[in-house]
């Protein structure tokens, strides 16, 4: 039995571990053009800063790969032929599989903007991505990110490190504020700008400007304004990655869609991570592209791929990032806007620390944290279990996980989310 697994990201990869431990005798191939070896992916800004070195990026050892008798194939995926259960590959000759698994992730968005197939215009998602970075910053002064979320915020923070200047153009009214509720987009505002960055809001990009040699020079605005520059960065998002399913029987939608078990319309294969859509009936399909959705997607498909029959669950949303200095986890439900739904929210008088508990009808659903790191499976159990408001602040200090001589700042945030509840009550009394 041949397992053929396209994409050696992380959900490739817990694929490919989870069907050799159910299958020691089986054959399993990991094909990917981009890279011999399952690398980070969110280390791509700290190989550019210089923190870290391609190297560092690697979980495994170079040898770990012959140890799990995993053939790396070093290849692009050019054709899926799924009658003939044969993969087309840009360099080498054609490779048969039994079974299949999808895992090519997700690409940059492009809105058909003019002039965004200009040399100086990149997205930032890969180690090609990486490599054009490099060569188009060796001589820009002025870079200009368009679209507001955690890869341009990455972006940015790449480009001041080597001095340079920076532009955002949000066509929101604050920073994130699609996801974040309006009180942490403010404060991601403010350290935005705190670092040099100029913030345009209610901004779009209307064109990129070809300099008259092939290059970007500027970009307009839907407001008409013109920005020199030498680097369009284009972070408005990411979508699913289904080019490779697109002319086959392979049924898509947003992306490539699957059943609770990752298995696809086609008999024998699955797709998994971010170019997964999974089929929900009654409700929104569910695409997840985290790093840790990926990986728990990947352990599912592998125990399909290797006969074990298991259904994904996507269990209580968890998401971090880091605005610069800023950390922001997030847990389970938060601004959802649902009916019942009330927030408790403290924020420090130095605007760098900030806590949100959700809750609706006595439950509490959700939090979000900024500037302050809280324990993952205390948060979790909490929204497992049901617990109230009153229970939760009762122990919060059971869920800080900030470094020992850090400041603690539970007895400030008790007082004041205890008096909202207080409000909130006489309020609802009254």
């Amino acid at each position: 039995m041949h397992v053929a697994i396209i994409g050696n990201g992380i959900a490739g990869v817990s694929a490919a571990l989870r069907v050799r431990a159910l299958q020691p005798g089986w054959r399993i191939s990991l094909i990917s053009g981009e890279s011999q070896f399952h690398y980070s992916r969110p280390a791509l800004m700290y190989i550019y800063m210089g923190h870290m070195r391609y190297a560092d990026t690697k979980p495994y050892e170079d040898s770990f790969w012959r140890e799990q008798r995993l053939d790396l194939v070093r290849d692009w995926v050019v054709g899926v032929d799924t009658v003939r259960r044969e993969l087309r590959l840009h360099r080498g000759q054609p490779l048969a599989y039994d079974r299949l698994l999808i895992a090519t992730g997700s690409q940059s968005n492009r809105f058909g903007w003019k002039g965004q197939d200009l040399a100086g215009v990149q997205g930032l998602y890969d180690l090609m991505d990486l490599d054009l970075l490099y060569r188009n910053t060796e001589n820009c002064k002025h870079a200009v990110i368009v679209g507001g979320g955690l890869v341009g915020i990455e972006l940015a923070e790449m480009l001041l490190t080597q001095g340079i200047r920076v532009t955002f153009l949000v066509r929101e009214a604050s920073y994130w504020d699609n996801v974040l509720p309006a009180e942490e987009s403010a404060l991601v505002n403010r350290v935005v700008r705190r670092h040099g960055i100029e913030l345009k809001l209610s901004t779009q990009l209307k064109e990129i400007v070809d300099g008259g040699n092939g290059r970007a020079a500027a970009v307009i605005t839907d407001h008409g304004e013109r920005i020199d520059c030498q680097l369009v960065g284009l972070t408005a998002g990411v979508t699913p990655n289904i080019d490779l399913a697109r002319d086959t029987p392979i049924a898509v939608g947003r992306g490539i869609l699957v059943d609770s078990s990752l298995r696809t319309s086609v008999d024998g294969v699955f797709a998994a991570g971010d170019c997964a859509e999974i089929r929900s009936a009654g409700a929104r399909n569910l695409i997840q592209q985290v790093w840790y959705t990926g990986r728990v997607q990947g352990e599912v498909a592998g125990d399909g791929l290797a006969g074990v029959a298991r259904t994904y669950d996507p269990g209580i949303w968890y998401n971090s990032a880091k605005f610069f200095d800023l950390e922001y986890q997030t847990y389970g439900q938060v601004n959802l806007r649902v009916p019942g739904e009330h927030s408790l929210y403290w924020e420090h008088a130095n605007h760098e620390h900030a806590a949100r508990i959700v809750h609706v009808d006595g439950r509490v659903i959700g939090f979000n944290f900024m500037g302050l790191r809280r324990g993952h499976r205390v948060c979790e159990q909490w929204i497992r279990d049901g617990r109230d408001a009153d229970y939760v602040l009762a122990h919060l200090a059971d869920a800080n996980f900030d470094p020992e001589f850090h400041a603690r700042f539970e007895p400030d945030m008790v007082r004041t989310m205890r008096a909202q509840l207080e409000a909130r009550a006489q309020g609802v009394t009254r």
